[in-house]
């Protein structure tokens, strides 16, 4: 338990069942088998979704053509869960043939608490998975957290998560990702990156003016620390803030040295459109590792003092 500034406590963050997306693709099945890791870790169950896209097929393909897109769609999802059934024999594993496109059949499965799992790249072809449309469709969209598979399938493990860090407004989020480390056992790095050409010119002109900002960056990092801290004792927690040119280059290269990178995503500009910022953006496509894209309405939901 944590207590809030108002004095208020509240419990840590529980991580929500597993929902994969599957398309046929080698990275696909890559994603399946580290989102069944991912649900045998959380002790919640997997669900296998393959989003056929037949509704919006059905106003030009004819009734065969429907009928051998919903049979292939079986056999993945048959093949898929007997392939994690290997690898995770007492895992609950469930299986769904969506009939919507991938990203709204994805949102519809993961309901209000789930977490999307994702590969990073997909076919195309009669699934509707462009290459990386959908990794970027659901990780704009959704309302719950997407994680999108990166890295080497047999990288070795390095005992850490890390989460990427601006303010203590990100507090929310982070516990989520606190949570991802404690069950892996792992320790927690916070990383704030401070892109110092960001400010000089604006924000600040004088040398001094820059060393208040960083003693700033540093103080809040280590706020967000001791404020994990407190809701999850045993876990061991690092934080450092990085100074660059390129915050995503920098985390990219922090992605190399982890086994989750975690980070927020913030509301839509005037409530339309997806919203993905170029650092998520840049993840995403470059990471060495998997990539958690928490969004501000689900962290907002299951905050400490929500």
């Amino acid at each position: 338990m944590q207590s809030d500034s108002d004095g208020h406590s509240a419990a840590r963050p529980e991580l929500g069942h597993v929902v994969v997306g599957i398309d046929g693709s080698p990275t696909a099945r890559t994603a399946a088998l580290w989102a069944a890791a991912e649900a045998d870790r959380r002790d919640r169950p997997l669900h296998l979704v393959h989003a056929a896209d037949t509704d919006r097929r059905a106003v030009s393909a004819g009734a065969d053509t429907l009928r051998a897109v919903r049979e292939a769609g079986r056999d993945l999802l048959a093949e898929t869960a007997e392939t994690v059934h290997e690898a995770f024999p007492g895992l609950p594993v469930t299986r769904e043939l969506g009939s919507r496109e991938p990203v709204a059949g994805l949102r519809a499965a993961a309901g209000h608490g789930g977490t999307i799992v994702v590969g990073h790249r997909g076919l195309g072809g009669f699934a509707g998975l462009l290459l990386g449309s959908v990794a970027l469709g659901v990780a704009a969209r959704a309302e719950v957290p997407v994680i999108v598979v990166r890295g080497e399938a047999e990288r070795p493990g390095t005992g850490s998560v890390t989460a990427a860090v601006q303010d203590t407004a990100d507090l929310g989020w982070l516990l989520l990702a606190a949570a991802e480390a404690d069950a892996r056992k792992a320790a927690l790095r916070l990383v704030n990156v401070w892109n110092v050409l960001g400010h000089v010119g604006s924000v600040a002109t004088m040398l001094d003016d820059l060393d208040g900002i960083a003693r700033q960056r540093v103080h809040e990092t280590k706020e967000l620390a001791d404020r994990v801290r407190e809701s999850f004792p045993g876990l061991v927690v690092g934080h450092h803030v990085e100074t660059g040119t390129s915050a995503p280059g920098l985390l990219i290269e922090a992605s190399a040295r982890t086994d989750l990178l975690v980070t927020g995503r913030g509301g839509r500009p005037l409530g339309i459109g997806p919203s993905l910022g170029r650092v998520a953006h840049a993840l995403i496509h470059h990471a060495h590792c998997p990539v958690e894209i928490v969004p501000q309405v689900f962290a907002g939901a299951h905050a400490p003092d929500a």
